[in-house]
C-alpha cells in the first residue's frame, strides 16, 4: 500500500494519549523472592497507583489490595518504596507514608512504623538482629528544614533507632553478607550527590550500633554510586575519580579500581534504588554502561578487570537479577514498550518475555529509531543528541514540505535522555514530526567534564546546546525552519522558558511544571534541591544578580512567539505560581499561550485523564500554531490571543 500523502503533523496514529494511559503501566523491579518473580506497576488509569504484583502459574496477580499505594516521598522523587522478606513485602503507602507489612499468603497490610511526619525509602532486613532498616526523612520540626538520618526498627514495628545522623542526606545503606558490617552514602549541602558524596563502611555490634565508621572513598569532588557486598564481604562501588563512574572495590584497606573505561557504569541518583550492576559470585559481575546513548550489558571479571559486552535485542535494563544463568530485568528495546524478560546470561538471547508495559499489541513499524549525533556547539566544543525522524507506514508528507521540529529538553539538568522506546516521543513522530532529545552539557553518560560544562551554566549552556542542535538539524536540511518547537517538563521546562525568551531560535515552545523564577526556586523548593543551584548558578543571596539575569520572569520582554504552559496545582518541587507569572506575563504582551492547571497533581502528571488532556492540548495547540488540523479530535484547550 502506497502511503498518503498528508501534511506533516496530521498524521493518524496509533500511538495515542489513551494508550499511554489505559493500556500502560510503568514497570519497576523485579525482586526476586523464594523463586518467584514480583515487579510493580504505575497505573495512569489507577490514578498514578503503584502496585506490586507476581508472576503466577497462570498468568499474574496483584500483590498490593485496592486502596494502598507503594509510593514514597523522600527526596520527593522517592524509590525503593519495598523490600521483600520472608514471606512478605515491607512497603510505604503514599497515603500516609507508614511503613505497611503485608503477608504475600493472604491478609490485609497493617502499619508497623509510628505514626508522624515521618517518610521512610531504601529499606533492607537484618536478619541477624530482626530489625529493618530505612533512610529516614523527619518532617516533624516546624521550624527547620526535614532532618534525614538511617534508622533501624523492629521487624514487628516499635520505637525508631538512630544509626546514623548529622549529615544532610543519606542513601543506599547495605549489610555485608555475614551481618557485621554495614555501609552506606552520605553528603551534604550544597552537594548533590553527583557532585561529591561519601561512602562510610562501619562494624555492627551485638546491640546493632555502628562502630569504628571509616570514609571508604568520595569527597567533595568524587561521586560514589552503589555500593554492594559480594558473597565473601568484599565491598564494591562505582566512582568518577577516574573522570568516568567505574566499578571500584575496597580492598586491602584502600579503593581500587576494578575496570577502567571511558564509559559511565553509573547514573545520577535521582530516586532511591538506582542501579547498574549486580555481583553474581566472588570472580564476576553483571552490568550495563552508557555509550552513544545506548546502555550496553556487559560481563565484569572482577579479578581480571576485563569487561565484554553480551549482545542483546535492547539498549537499557532496570534492575538485574541474576540466578542460574537468567538475567531477569525490566529492559528498553528501541523499537518497542519496555518489557519484563528473563534473559540467557551467557548469549544475551530473551528467553522469555513476562509482562509488557503496553497490553495491547504493538506495531513496531510506527516506531522512529533514533540516531545519535554529534553537533557543534558554543566555544569550539560539540555536544549530542539522539535525532528521531517522522515515521508512519501509512503516511507520507508532501515533497514540498519539511517537517516540524521538537527539541526536547530533558529534566535534571543533570540528567539524561537515551535510546529506549519512549512513548512519549514517538506520540509526536507518528503524527509527522522530527525529534530531536538532547544531551546537552551537563548530561551524565559522558564523563564527569562533560557533566560540569553546566557549572555556573545553567541557562547558558543547556539552551545553547538545545538551540544549536535545532539549527545543525535545519543546516542539514531534514527540519523546516519555520517550524521549531522546544519543551520540557521540569528543569528542561526552564531551558524551554529560557530558550524562547533569551534565544530567537524556536518558534513555539511547550513548558510542563517549569521553572520560570530560578530566586523563587531557591527560596521555596524542598529540601533535597534547596542548594542545587549553587552549583549551577551559584549560591544565593551572594549571586541574586546572575538569579535575576537568567530567569525569564524578569525578562518577559524577549518573548516573542507561542507559549504552552501544564502545571500542577500540588508541585512542591516547582510551586504553581511559576507557570502562572509566565502566563501573566504572555498575556500582558498579547501573545497566544496556553495555561492549563490539573488539580491534585504534584511534579509530573499521574492520573489518566490529566495526561491525555496534557498530550492532546500540546498537539492541539501546535496545530493551531504550525498551520495544520490534527487527525484524531484532540481534545482542545484555550489558546489566549491566538
Amino acid at each position: 500500500m502506497n502511503p498518503k500523502v498528508l501534511p506533516y503533523g496530521s498524521w493518524p496514529s496509533p500511538i495515542t494519549a489513551q494508550l499511554m494511559t489505559s493500556d500502560a503501566v510503568h514497570l519497576g523491579g523485579p525482586f526476586l523472592e523464594d523463586g518467584e518473580i514480583f515487579w510493580t506497576e504505575g497505573r495512569a488509569a489507577e490514578g498514578g497507583r503503584t502496585v506490586l504484583v507476581r508472576q503466577t502459574p497462570t498468568g499474574q496477580e496483584d500483590v498490593t489490595p485496592s486502596g494502598y499505594n507503594i509510593r514514597n516521598r523522600v527526596h520527593e522523587y522517592g524509590g525503593a518504596a519495598l523490600v521483600m522478606h520472608d514471606g512478605g513485602v515491607y512497603f510505604q503507602n503514599d497515603a500516609d507514608q507508614r511503613i505497611y507489612r503485608q503477608s504475600l499468603a493472604e491478609g490485609e497490610p497493617s502499619p508497623v512504623s509510628p505514626k508522624g511526619e515521618y517518610r521512610f525509602a531504601n529499606g533492607l532486613i537484618d536478619d541477624a538482629r530482626g530489625r529493618g532498616i530505612w533512610v529516614l526523612e523527619d518532617h516533624s520540626s516546624n521550624d527547620s528544614e526535614a532532618s534525614n538520618s538511617i534508622v533501624s526498627m523492629p521487624l514487628e514495628g516499635g520505637d525508631l533507632t538512630t544509626l546514623v545522623s548529622g549529615n544532610d542526606f543519606y542513601s543506599a545503606p547495605k549489610i555485608s553478607p555475614n551481618g557485621k558490617s554495614m555501609a552506606w552514602l552520605t553528603w551534604n549541602h550544597p552537594n548533590m550527590p553527583w557532585d561529591g558524596c561519601e561512602l562510610w563502611l562501619a562494624d555492627i555490634s551485638d546491640d546493632g550500633r555502628l562502630e569504628s565508621p571509616v570514609l571508604i572513598a568520595g569527597g567533595l569532588q568524587e561521586s560514589i554510586f552503589q555500593p554492594e557486598f559480594s558473597p565473601d564481604g568484599t565491598l564494591y562501588f562505582v566512582s568518577d575519580r577516574s573522570g568516568w563512574w567505574n566499578l571500584h572495590r575496597y580492598a586491602h584497606g584502600a579503593a581500587e579500581a576494578v575496570a577502567i573505561q571511558k564509559a559511565e557504569f553509573g547514573k545520577c541518583y535521582w530516586a532511591f534504588g538506582m542501579s547498574t550492576y549486580t555481583i553474581i559470585s566472588e570472580s564476576e559481575a553483571i552490568g550495563q554502561y552508557f555509550v552513544e546513548g545506548r546502555w550496553q550489558l556487559a560481563r565484569i571479571d572482577l579479578s581480571a578487570g576485563t569487561v565484554t559486552d553480551i549482545p542483546t535485542a535492547f539498549v537499557g535494563f532496570g534492575g538485574l537479577h541474576v540466578a542460574d544463568g537468567v538475567i531477569t530485568s525490566v529492559a528498553s528495546p528501541v523499537d518497542g514498550p519496555d518489557a519484563l524478560v528473563r534473559i540467557d546470561a551467557a548469549t544475551g538471547e530473551t528467553i522469555e518475555t513476562l509482562v509488557s508495559a503496553i497490553s495491547t499489541p504493538f506495531d513496531s513499524s510506527y516506531v522512529s529509531v533514533p540516531n545519535h549525533i554529534d553537533f557543534p556547539t558554543e566555544g569550539g566544543l560539540t555536544a549530542h543528541g539522539l535525532y528521531y525522524a517522522p515515521a508512519n507506514p501509512e503516511c507520507a508528507g508532501p515533497k514540498d514540505e519539511l517537517p516540524p521540529l521538537i527539541v526536547v529538553s530533558h529534566g535534571g539538568p543533570t540528567g539524561a535522555t537515551d535510546a529506549g522506546f519512549d512513548m512519549r516521543l514517538q506520540y509526536w513522530t507518528s503524527r509527522g514530526f522530527a525529534v530531536v532529545d538532547v544531551n546537552y552539557g551537563g548530561s551524565t553518560g559522558y564523563g564527569r567534564e562533560y557533566r560540569e560544562r553546566l557549572n555556573d551554566q545553567w541557562g547558558i549552556v543547556d539552551i545553547d546546546d538545545c538551540c544549536n542542535a535545532a539549527k545543525h538539524l535545519v543546516a542539514q536540511g531534514l527540519v523546516d525552519p519555520k517550524r521549531l518547537a522546544i519543551r520540557g517538563s521540569s528543569a528542561g521546562g526552564y531551558s524551554t522558558i529560557s530558550a524562547l525568551a533569551f534565544r530567537d531560535t524556536f518558534n513555539a515552545g511547550t513548558s510542563l511544571y517549569g521553572i520560570s523564577d530560578l530566586e523563587a526556586m531557591a527560596k521555596e523548593t524542598h529540601k533535597f534541591e534547596s542548594r542545587y543551584l549553587d552549583g549551577l548558578i551559584g549560591p544565593y543571596p551572594e549571586a541574586i544578580d546572575i538569579y535575576q539575569e537568567r530567569s525569564a520572569i524578569h525578562h518577559t520582554d524577549g518573548f516573542d512567539c507561542p507559549i504552552a504552559l501544564f502545571q500542577g496545582l500540588e508541585d512542591k518541587i516547582v510551586p504553581p505560581n511559576q507557570a502562572q507569572m509566565i502566563a501573566d506575563a504572555l498575556n500582558e504582551k498579547g501573545l497566544p499561550y496556553a495555561h492549563v492547571e490539573f488539580e491534585g497533581e504534584q511534579h509530573g502528571f499521574r492520573r489518566a485523564e490529566n495526561i491525555i488532556s496534557a498530550f492532546e492540548g500540546e498537539l492541539y495547540f501546535y496545530g493551531k500554531i504550525f498551520g495544520f488540523d490534527p487527525a484524531g479530535n484532540p481534545r482542545p484547550i484555550t489558546i489566549h490571543n491566538l
